[in-house]
């Protein structure tokens, strides 16, 4: 079993950064693959970008590459989202996400433990 916890979302203007943490509770956090998840008012929920358990293997939605970046300090059992160039349509909860078994995927439902999600709002 891992607990996920975001953090991290706020208000920026656009063209601002933030960065987003998960924390994980659980002793193989290190062998999980790991997402980062969103979903804005209205939509269904989206792939943003993925990690393999050890950072080396990362992936990467067209509409952030370039402007968003996925890590993960396993010792710290914490993974993150650097967001800069933000924009309006950037606007979404964000949720990160974990895989017990298998790599890392942009199928949401593959995915077997979710945090709460953290907000994060860009005003233009």
């Amino acid at each position: 079993q891992v607990q996920l916890v975001e953090s991290g979302g706020g208000l920026v203007q656009a063209g601002g950064s933030l960065r987003l943490s998960c924390a994980a509770a659980g002793r193989t956090f290190s062998s999980y693959a790991m997402a980062w998840f969103r979903q804005a008012p209205g939509k269904e929920r989206e792939f943003v970008a993925h990690s393999n358990w050890s950072g080396a293997i990362t992936d990467y939605a067209d509409s952030v590459k370039g402007r968003f970046t996925i890590s993960r300090d396993n010792a710290k059992n914490t993974m993150y989202l650097q967001m800069n160039s933000l924009k309006p349509e950037d606007t979404a909860v964000y949720y990160c996400a974990a895989r017990a078994i298998g790599s890392a995927t942009r199928w949401a439902s593959m995915y077997n433990y979710w945090g709460q999600g953290t907000q994060v709002t860009v005003s233009s």
